[in-house]
């Protein structure tokens, strides 16, 4: 009895020292992040996006309102849940910088810890190889990008790590795994796809019995659809449609993406995100696969089977990968858990040669060389995104806040930073909280008429983004700022429409 008490009180003490280390190496991962950003130019966000979340929340959290623009309901934000945590440090009083750091800091940190217990549902032996996981999961450059981008993609990622979690440990039944599904179509209707890994889990555990099957999914959907329904329910009492209008804006703005062949499209996905240890981890995931098929262990196929599915998703309907691929970054950790195990199997079969020593040892090193040179530059490319949206977009919405009439309306296609600090009236160009611009949004003699008749006063925009627009206006204010041209790109320029 003594001895089972001092294996759990060492048991214990193991796992407080194993959250001690995870907590150490993902705080310093993501504040050295910080502190070479705010060297280049000064703290903010990576993507012009993230400010329409910070427009969401504080009017949530100020006003009570769902709203982009003041009073003007709208179904801008794809992830309302995201916003509504955001709000949250509004409601507190909190520096909303701060506050949205902290979450996505946090779901990094989450994702490490759960991923190693995850794995060592399968590996009671894990050992030190989990602290190598943690660790690899806390320095990959996309998600520390991701924890601090004021976006709500790290916290899809914890959902999906988390699934995978409840499944393997099997602590919840699978009406409330349904009910976290539900919850994750708040974050991002992307959550859907979870579904699939689900469904893969309980056909494999029931054997064909269509009646278990049967009872297990609807226990599953039944958890789902309130949710759900309540979630399509809000779009619809605010918006007028189902899903949020950046659902319908993006595919229609990016259809000509669609037209090049779909496995040139997949891959383009895939390769925006190997950019880093992924591309190192590739042969340990095709192990681990042949693996799983070779044992017919076919539950541990369902990860790989939503990250494939998942990328497939965006690369039929929204074949972007702008800003580092980050509609494919929620299945980074999947693939990094999946092919990290792919390594330990490979070497802990037929014991261990000295050739497979070698290999193995040159392997690991490589991983660590590529994650640390990739989290390196990984921290410069989010320093000079912050600096472009910064110098870009937040100067120039400043700008149209100190020197406009505070009655005039601005068309812009970058809504974010220009809703927050801007104090004025939009006409989205993108569509999100304009949806009327959403079938025009391709025509830009379509744009001008809808310009003219909304009355607008002026244009926010980079030049080169609307050629005909732009031509014949006065151009009144340009930001010169240095570091979206050195990243090829333009200046932001303001025109005065009428």
């Amino acid at each position: 009895m003594s001895g089972m008490i001092g294996d759990g009180v060492k048991g214990l003490a193991n796992r407080r020292l194993f959250l001690l280390a995870v907590l150490a190496v993902g705080l310093l991962s993501t504040g050295a992040f910080l502190i070479i950003c705010a060297q280049k130019i000064s703290l903010g966000f990576p993507l012009d996006d993230a400010w329409i979340h910070q427009t969401y929340a504080r009017n949530l959290g100020e006003m009570g309102e769902w709203s982009f623009i003041p009073g003007q309901a709208s179904a801008g934000s794809t992830a309302p849940l995201w916003s509504a945590l955001i709000s949250l440090g509004y409601l507190l009083k909190i520096p909303y910088k701060w506050w949205t750091y902290g979450i996505g800091v946090t779901a990094l940190i989450a994702i490490a810890w759960l991923a190693v217990d995850w794995v060592r549902t399968r590996d009671r032996a894990l050992g030190v190889w989990g602290i190598g996981l943690a660790a690899l999961l806390l320095l990959e450059w996309h998600l520390v990008w991701a924890a601090l981008s004021g976006m709500e993609t790290i916290l899809l990622a914890f959902l999906s790590i988390l699934l995978f979690w409840v499944l393997a440990q099997e602590v919840l039944g699978f009406f409330s795994v349904g009910v976290l599904i539900g919850i994750g179509i708040w974050v991002r209707p992307d959550a859907l796809t979870l579904l699939l890994p689900v469904a893969w889990i309980i056909f494999i555990r029931y054997q064909g019995n269509l009646r278990q099957i049967g009872a297990a999914l609807l226990r599953v959907i039944g958890g789902m659809t309130g949710p759900f329904l309540i979630y399509l329910i809000m779009n619809w009492s605010v918006a007028g449609s189902v899903w949020p209008s950046t659902f319908y804006a993006k595919q229609v703005e990016y259809s000509v993406l669609r037209q090049s062949p779909f496995l040139y499209r997949y891959f383009e996905q895939v390769n925006a995100i190997a950019a880093g240890a992924l591309i190192i981890l590739l042969p340990g995931i095709m192990f681990n696969i042949g693996q799983a098929i070779k044992s017919r262990s076919w539950e541990r196929l369902a990860p790989v089977i939503w990250a494939g599915a998942y990328i497939g998703a965006y690369a039929f309907r929204l074949p972007a990968t702008y800003q580092h691929g980050r509609y494919a970054i929620p299945t980074i950790p999947i693939l990094l858990v999946v092919g990290f195990e792919g390594i330990r199997i490979w070497y802990s079969q037929s014991g261990g040669s000295r050739a497979k020593r070698l290999i193995h040892r040159v392997w690991i090193l490589t991983l660590g060389a590529v994650v640390a040179v990739f989290w390196w530059q990984g921290s410069q490319a989010y320093a000079l995104d912050v600096a472009i949206i910064e110098t870009e977009m937040v100067k120039a919405s400043r700008w149209i806040a100190e020197n406009t009439e505070s009655d005039s309306s601005v068309a812009a296609h970058d809504i974010g930073a220009l809703g927050y600090f801007g104090n004025r009236m939009i006409i989205d160009l993108a569509g999100l909280v304009t949806p009327e611009v959403i079938p025009i949004i391709r025509s830009e003699v379509d744009l001008d008429s809808f310009l003219d008749h909304n009355y607008a006063d002026y244009l926010m925009t980079f030049p080169g983004w609307y050629p005909r627009l732009v031509s014949g206006r006065e151009l009144i204010y340009s930001t010169d700022s240095e570091f979206s041209p050195q990243a090829g790109g333009e200046n932001m320029a303001i025109y005065r429409w009428r």
